[in-house]
Formats: C-alpha cells, sequence, structure tokens
C-alpha cells in the first residue's frame, strides 16, 4: 500500500511543476547547436514540459496526469526500506507514473523492474545521490543479466542516481568476469544527471530508444553495447585504459534494416592510457556518431577497429563530425572512418533520432 500522507507534499509539488503554461509543439528535427553553450536553451525549448506539450503519447500523458511518489528510505522514515520493495508495491498492468524517491546511501540490490510495470522513475536528490550497487557477473547471471540494475518496461526515467557494479576488474584470467551496472531494455528512457561506473559491459543498451543527458559513464572494454537507438548528450565517457585493450563502444547492430545506432553529442573522453578505441565492429553493421565531442589523447590515432573483421569495413558505420581536442584528429583514422558532413550527420543530432517529441519529458522535479 502507498502512503498517502508520506508522499501528499510531494505530490502537491510535482503536480504544480506539471500544470504551468501554454501549450507548445516541441520540435524534433531542431539541430543540436554546435556551440555548447546553447544547448540548455535548446533543450528547454524543445523538451517541454507536460502542459506545454501536445504531441506526446496519450497513454503517458495519462500517467504523468496521475503521478505519486513513494519513499525509500534507509533509515525507516520512508514507504520503503529497499528499492525491490518500493518496485515490489506496484501493480501488474501499471498505468500510473510511480516516482520513487531514493534516499541517500549504498543500496546494495539487484534490481529488476518487468516490461509489465511501465511508467517508473528513479529520483534522487541531487546533493545526497543514492549508489544502487551490486557485483553481479556474467559466470553467475550470464553478461546481459549481470546488471545492477535492468529495466525491460517503458517510459522508464532516472534522475540523480549511481548505478555501479562492484565486481573486480577483469584481469584477462578469470572466466565470465564481465559486470553490467545497467541494463535498460525497455522504450522511451530517458537517464538525467546519473553516474554508472563499472569496467567491462558498464551499460548494456539493450535494444530501444533511450536519452541519456548530462551523465557520466566510466568502464574499460565495450563499456556501452547493445542494439539500443540512443542519444548521448554532454555526457562524459571515462576511460581507465591502462591496462590492456580498451573500447568505449560495441554497437551490436547487424544489417542495414535494423533501426540501432548510438549517438554522441557534445560529450567528453577522459581518463588514463593512450589507446582506446572509439567503437569497435562487434557486429557486421555496427552505427556510432561522434559530434561536437572533446576527445583526449586517451583515444587511440586510428579511432576504429574492424575487430579483425576487413568485410565489416563496408558495412560498418563509424562517423564523426566536428570534434576538438587531441584525440579528435582525424588525420591517422582508420579507413573504417567516415568523416561525416552536416547533411549525413544531422539525423544523428536532432530529438528526430528518438522520435522524443512523443515521449521525452524534462528531468523531474520533486
Amino acid at each position: 500500500m502507498f502512503s498517502k500522507m508520506r508522499s501528499s507534499s510531494i505530490q502537491v509539488g510535482l503536480i504544480v511543476v506539471l500544470l504551468t503554461a501554454s501549450v507548445v509543439l516541441s520540435d524534433d528535427n531542431v539541430p543540436i547547436p554546435a556551440d555548447k553553450a546553447q544547448v540548455r536553451t535548446w533543450f528547454n525549448n524543445n523538451v517541454r514540459p507536460l502542459a506545454q506539450s501536445k504531441s506526446l503519447d496519450p497513454g503517458l500523458v495519462a500517467a504523468e496526469a496521475g503521478a505519486r511518489v513513494v519513499k525509500v528510505m534507509q533509515d525507516g522514515s520512508g514507504n520503503f526500506k529497499t528499492i525491490t520493495d518500493a518496485i515490489k508495491s506496484i501493480p501488474i498492468g501499471n498505468t500510473k507514473r510511480v516516482i520513487i524517491y531514493i534516499g541517500g546511501g549504498n543500496y546494495h540490490e539487484k534490481i529488476k523492474i518487468e516490461r509489465t510495470k511501465p511508467f517508473v522513475t528513479f529520483y534522487g536528490a541531487p546533493g545526497n545521490m543514492p549508489n544502487l550497487t551490486y557485483g553481479g557477473t556474467a559466470q553467475q547471471y550470464g553478461t546481459v543479466d549481470s546488471a545492477t540494475l535492468i529495466v525491460e518496461s517503458d517510459y522508464f526515467v532516472a534522475s540523480n542516481i549511481i548505478i555501479s557494479n562492484s565486481a573486480p576488474r577483469p584481469d584477462g584470467k578469470r572466466p565470465g568476469a564481465q559486470a553490467v551496472a545497467l541494463r535498460i531494455s525497455g522504450d522511451k528512457a530517458a537517464f538525467y544527471n546519473c553516474k554508472f561506473f563499472g569496467f567491462q559491459d558498464t551499460i548494456c543498451d539493450d535494444r530501444n530508444r533511450h536519452f541519456f543527458k548530462n551523465c557520466f559513464i566510466q568502464g574499460t572494454v565495450d563499456f556501452i553495447f547493445g542494439s539500443g537507438k540512443s542519444l548521448y548528450l554532454n555526457t562524459e565517457l571515462r576511460v581507465l585504459g591502462d591496462n590492456g585493450m580498451t573500447v568505449i563502444v560495441a554497437q551490436a547492430r547487424k544489417s542495414e534494416a535494423e533501426d540501432s545506432a548510438y549517438s554522441f553529442v557534445h560529450c567528453h573522453i577522459t581518463g588514463t592510457g593512450t589507446g582506446t578505441y572509439l567503437g569497435r565492429a562487434w557486429m557486421s553493421h555496427p552505427k556510432v556518431i561522434f559530434a561536437y565531442t572533446t576527445m583526449s589523447n586517451v583515444i587511440n590515432k586510428a579511432g576504429w577497429s574492424n575487430n579483425n573483421h576487413p568485410e565489416y569495413d563496408r558495412s560498418a558505420y563509424f562517423g564523426e563530425y566536428q570534434n576538438k581536442g587531441p584525440g579528435a584528429d582525424v588525420s591517422g583514422r582508420a579507413s573504417i572512418t567516415k568523416k561525416l558532413s552536416f547533411a549525413e550527420v544531422k539525423p544523428y543530432v536532432t530529438l528526430g533520432m528518438l522520435q522524443a517529441s512523443k515521449w521525452l519529458l524534462p528531468p523531474p522535479r520533486v
């Protein structure tokens, strides 16, 4: 049962935020500005609050209008002490937004949101972000199911949350040492100001459409991988590249007909070492784009790898556009690299890539 008394004050504030102002159509086709200083204005103009948006999915509108908040607090002052118990309380076939406010602290839980429970939000206070952590590995669970947080439902949102996998860094000797922090499989998911910590396979961006903004992702090998169609905006990609081969992206597109891609716009590549690849051809038709991104000297001059499959050189789509920094010099890039024009990059630097006007809302204010 949800506690109405504990959530009522938060609900009132939420409703006030949602029910403001005039109706405006968001535009999926306005490109993200090349000038990073203009990105915040661009976002505010094109990702509107509920009451100002007219093109959202009807089911989402109904869910947001009935939003309610429950609190998870380890000291017992909330509705639940564990995130798992809060999720269990959500009914199968849920049709209303449930905002799970998670107090600060380390939550040692392996968490799964089934596809039958859409419209779930994880919210942490920006100054006291909770850390969801578990030490699952591929040897124990299989790679994709090793994740600390598995989200299979649609319309998931996370804001101000740390998601980590505490398993040791793979040493190349222990079998099954890969350890995922997040697996996101549901459609129409957004992550705002979240941090993801792991080594190999940190984020399984599994399938469907996802939006990451103002996030931090740390890893070593293939630390963003899968078949999602995702836009990463103003996100730091931190490579721990001081030991062995390191690769940021392993995108798993298998054919021209498959509608998946990863686009990194105004991101920052930081870390250690000097030999990291932006991406590798894990499968035959990977599609990865970096635009307006600052790349430190952690990046290998070749930039991209065909993963010892020269036949993939014709089918891989590894694109770069107006990146900067010592790692962004395209003069020494592998021949598999595509140096994009604005016309070529435009579909990957707009919200239209995700049809976001139908589902993307600003970060929750709780």
